[in-house]
């Protein structure tokens, strides 16, 4: 009997016609998936079924063995592949351009984290895939054929559906103003992002041939030997609804409620992307989300500190990766990315940033801008701390699920406690020195632990959630600031209480705080400054548009998350 059931399926296997059609219905699995998971109308779903089906039926007729057929279309398999792995971590939407650069961006000790996390649902893709390349290789090597009558047939069957369905696609389209094909048809859309990501690369690249000879012509209106310090450190992956200075039921920040009122909390501090490669370089530079594509024709605000006559540093706990984040740090008097003195996967904590941090505090120069960049509450949040900040216990995990929620939470809040000691002790190192200064904190982009039934976990998602985008926003400024800059500080504190979008703020606020004059400035989006107004605020979409935030994605879910912490909805 054992040998029978073998025999029948080492012959199914190698029954050509059968094969033809378990390809066809392979390819197709995520537009079957996507059905269930996309909001689009009724004739927008029917198009991601039959135009994708009638496609990969016509190629398969293309070749007498389908297997050749299959693995000329490799392309695609790799595709339905990402594509499932990435709808078992997020629950809903395609591949996004973003998510292709990020495979350029990310290093392989983050891409290990990450894997390891959700190891079960990689495994089940990987396997089912591994099956359908195997039973092509099967096909491959099968002496029979297709008949070139059955062939014939099959192309002209799946050429009348690939015409109807284009028909079918081009009326939803005229009849539709929700219906993109190149955002709505899977897998058209993410071949469509494909050339996106390396029309972005490309230029990306280009960036010191775009940006050479940019100036900011930038000056101070200071004394010049008035000594003063400005140090930004960009956090990661941290949201502002678990830091208890934000009002969060836990203690997270003991050490940050001690700075009193020299410490400023902005409650209503919004990212504008929810990627890192995105947001930093909108935080390092007078890019936003309204004028993104400046982040290729200008240079960071290091260089407009250099221009104003300052000392400058860049000081990273991430590693290069031939970024926009590498360039503007580059553009430091001294640049160290600490991750690349380490072998590749070494756990680095941030706390090994402060002793460079105080090595430059001690140099003798009266005016001196820092930039830390953190590595925050990236995941995996356990390896973000040492165990005396532990408080919040058990918080080892090992698979990336909702049962484990409660173990996430307490490892990631354990992580904003770790972040809070580090920036309490960057301000205690600033404030040592007794003159004017400041420190900004914010991170550039929240986190999803599986808050809510979409059951999203991390950022970077396609849409982007509540949890990524409300971001903590800090501004720390010593006693000689306050006195020495008082309208400044007046004006900090004022505008509190307003939204604000990080992106568009920091690189405005800093120059007003240090007294810096460029032909970019604008003081209407300086904290500090008089002409300060808020304003509408927009997300960058993954097409690098600006959309408003009831465009950008969110659902109702999130805003309501939106009005339970004060937020402003627009």
């Amino acid at each position: 009997m054992k040998h029978f059931n073998l025999k029948r399926l080492f012959e199914w296997t190698r029954n050509q016609k059968l094969l033809y059609y378990i390809f066809i219905v392979a390819l197709v699995v995520p537009n079957i998936v996507l059905v269930f998971t996309e909001e689009t109308s009724f004739f927008g779903r029917v198009c991601n079924i039959v135009f994708p089906v009638a496609m990969f039926w016509f190629l398969m007729s293309l070749a007498r063995k389908p297997g050749k057929a299959l693995w000329l279309m490799f392309w695609f398999v790799f595709l339905d592949a990402f594509q499932l792995v990435l709808l078992y971590l997020f629950g809903n939407s395609i591949i996004a351009v973003d998510m292709f650069l990020n495979l350029l961006t990310t290093n392989s000790g983050e891409a290990g984290e990450l894997l390891a996390g959700i190891i079960v649902g990689v495994v089940i893709v990987v396997v089912f895939y591994l099956i359908i390349l195997s039973l092509a290789i099967i096909s491959l090597f099968n002496k029979e054929r297709l008949s070139r009558d059955f062939l014939r047939h099959q192309r002209k069957l799946s050429g009348n559906a690939l015409m109807y369905s284009t028909i079918l696609c081009v009326c939803v389209l005229l009849f539709s103003s929700r219906f993109r094909i190149e955002e709505d048809v899977y897998p058209l859309n993410v071949c469509y992002n494909a050339l996106l990501a390396i029309g972005r690369a490309d230029k990306t690249a280009d960036y010191y041939e775009t940006s050479n000879g940019f100036k900011y012509n930038a000056s101070s209106t200071r004394d010049a030997n008035e000594p003063e310090v400005y140090v930004f450190v960009v956090g990661e992956t941290a949201r502002a609804m678990d830091f208890g200075i934000y009002g969060y039921k836990r203690n997270t920040t003991p050490e940050l409620a001690k700075c009193g009122d020299n410490l400023l909390v902005y409650k209503d501090a919004l990212s504008q992307s929810n990627t890192t490669h995105k947001s930093v370089p909108m935080l390092l530079s007078s890019a936003s989300a309204e004028n993104y594509d400046a982040v290729y024709t200008h240079k960071g605000i290091i260089t407009a500190f250099n221009e104003a006559g300052y000392r400058t540093a860049f000081l990273s706990n991430q590693r290069h990766n031939n970024s926009f984040i590498d360039f503007y740090g580059g553009e430091a008097t001294t640049s160290i990315f600490i991750k690349d003195l380490y072998p590749e996967g070494a756990n680095v904590m941030d706390a090994e940033l402060l002793k460079h941090l105080k090595r430059e505090l001690r140099n003798d120069h009266r005016k001196k801008f820092i930039v830390l960049h953190s590595y925050g509450s990236h995941y995996d949040y356990y390896s973000r701390y040492g165990r005396e900040f532990a408080e919040f216990t058990p918080d080892s995990v090992k698979e990336l699920s909702r049962k484990n929620r409660e173990l996430l939470v307490n490892s990631y809040d354990n992580s904003i406690r770790y972040t809070d000691a580090f920036v309490k002790s960057v301000i205690d190192a600033v404030d040592a020195l007794g003159v004017s200064s400041a420190v900004i904190y914010t991170s550039d982009h929240g986190e999803d632990i599986f808050d809510d039934s979409r059951n999203m976990f991390l950022h970077a998602s396609p849409l982007p959630s509540y949890y990524q985008i409300h971001v903590p926003y800090l501004v720390w400024v010593s006693d000689t600031f306050k006195s020495q800059h008082e309208a400044e500080y007046n004006m900090l504190k004022a505008n509190v209480n307003e939204p604000i979008s990080t992106s568009l703020v920091t690189f405005h606020t800093l120059l007003s705080m240090a007294g810096i004059r460029t032909f970019v400035f604008d003081g209407s989006c300086a904290l500090s400054d008089h002409d300060f107004k808020a304003r509408d605020r927009y997300y960058l979409s993954d097409h690098n548009k600006p959309k408003l935030l009831n465009e950008c994605g969110l659902k109702e879910c999130d805003f309501e998350k939106f009005r339970e912490f004060g937020l402003r909805e627009y």
